[in-house]
């Protein structure tokens, strides 16, 4: 049997938390937080439109109130890298030298 997904949940975005509560929040938080952070780093001023969840949450209601867990972005961040990275549990990016700089990516997990 599958293991239920988090976004394979069939119920509506408010029983899962995104409701009034969290679109208050959501519009708070980007009033302070108004410009995407991953295109900040790429030296670019994109306005942020989604709360990103850095730790995907999967129903855990502590993470998911967790403001220091929030991430401002731009829908294509978060619809494209920021999906990738939630699926493979790897970040993109190598350094100077070519090197993975996600230290969780295999290249850079101690050989057993």
């Amino acid at each position: 049997m599958k293991e239920h997904s988090w976004r394979s949940d069939r119920r509506k975005t408010a029983e899962r938390g995104y409701g009034g509560r969290w679109q208050r929040e959501r519009v708070a938080f980007l009033a302070l937080n108004p410009v995407c952070e991953r295109c900040e780093k790429e030296g670019r001023v994109v306005t942020a439109t989604v709360v990103n969840h850095r730790t995907p949450h999967r129903g855990n209601e502590v993470l998911f109130w967790d403001r220091k867990n929030w991430e401002a972005a731009c829908k294509p961040h978060h619809d494209g890298e920021i999906q990738r990275e939630e699926r493979s549990g790897v970040a993109r990016g190598v350094d100077a030298g070519g090197r993975p700089t996600d230290p969780s990516h295999p290249w850079n997990r101690a050989l057993r």
